[in-house]
């Protein structure tokens, strides 16, 4: 062995593959960690974008549901339709913030990565300065609206929109998701809105007058309703058939030979005009030969005495006949008949 050799290598230095590494600081760390972490959201977020179709092989079929109309015939309706796939939107958490940009406390002023305020609300407060029983309180759209006097538009239209968390209705699941806001925010539009706490005050006595008048109002309708009713309980409607009961006779023009009776009951007047006529014949036996009805020929011919009498007057007037008939049939077929 050359010891020239030896020498030689120990005086070229140690070999670079038994060198120790040099460690990592911890703000280097957690700067790797966070990297690794962004990179890992934008992956899934690529991979959410991409719709299922585009993978290669892979088919999609339509499903579709068969209702009853109840018509006659069958109504086929796409489980998977246009809307539904317009509506699917995934939803990722954004990545973590890189100290740069580090928010700052608005309570503490101190910075602060994260928080849930800052997330759901856009509020720059950290989570240990968080008062969720006073000042960081969520209160419900309803109340919202009521106590603040605060519309619809007021709270989803003007700008900026007021930001909600949705939580499932804890009176009943099945109904809808409540929206529930951060009260600072709601007092802040509340202010933006009415201006001050005087004409909120004055909003809000002049709602409550009105309250109290429709209030009112509707106490006393009922009441109007109620004396309506017990008036028509007490009340019974005579059902029976009226029958006139006429007076005596009046005469109304003697001319024209116009009367009238009026009910005595009612009132009811009746005027009609009474009409004459007087016709006398003077019938006498009949021999056994004569048949009913009688000719003009035959009677003049056998009974030359038979005379007729009218009551004077012109051929246009118009009269009642008053006419009282009495007969005896005998044997023989001879009868004897007067006629008045």
């Amino acid at each position: 062995m050359d010891p020239s050799g030896s020498a030689g290598a120990d005086a070229a230095g140690p070999d670079p593959a038994q060198s120790p590494k040099p460690e990592l600081s911890a703000a280097m760390r957690a700067k790797i960690e966070r990297n690794r972490q962004r990179a890992l959201m934008l992956r899934q977020a690529r991979l959410a974008s991409r719709p299922l179709s585009a993978v290669e092989g892979a088919t999609s079929a339509k499903v579709s549901k068969i209702i009853d109309s109840g018509a006659g015939f069958f109504i086929e309706e796409e489980e998977d339709g246009e809307e539904e796939q317009r509506a699917r939107k995934v939803v990722h958490q954004p990545a973590p913030v890189i100290e740069p940009d580090y928010l700052v406390c608005d309570d503490c002023q101190k910075p602060f990565m994260d928080s849930y305020l800052s997330n759901s609300f856009d509020l720059s407060v950290c989570d240990k300065c968080r008062d969720n029983e006073e000042k960081h309180k969520l209160i419900t759209r309803t109340e919202a609206k009521q106590r603040y006097l605060l519309k619809d538009c007021d709270l989803d239209k003007r700008e900026p929109p007021l930001r909600f968390i949705l939580k499932k209705n804890p009176h009943n699941p099945r109904w809808g998701d409540m929206k529930l806001y951060l009260r600072l925010q709601v007092e802040k539009r509340c202010m933006e809105v009415w201006g001050s706490e005087e004409a909120l005050e004055e909003a809000r006595e002049a709602r409550e007058e009105n309250k109290e008048e429709q209030k009112q109002k509707r106490f006393n309708k009922k009441v109007k309703e109620l004396r309506r009713a017990v008036r028509s309980s007490m009340w019974t409607k005579d059902t029976s058939v009226h029958q006139h009961q006429y007076g005596p006779e009046e005469v109304v023009d003697p001319e024209e030979d116009l009367y009238k009776k009026t009910c005595t009951t009612c009132g009811h007047e009746l005027t009609y005009e009474k009409m004459v006529l007087q016709r006398c014949w003077t019938m006498p036996k009949l021999p056994p030969s004569a048949h009913w009805p009688l000719d003009a020929s035959s009677v003049e011919e056998g009974h030359p005495e038979l005379q007729h009498q009218s009551p004077s007057g012109s051929a246009g007037q118009s009269h009642s006949l008053c006419c009282q008939w009495s007969g005896e049939l005998g044997s023989g077929g001879q009868a004897n008949r007067s006629k008045k």
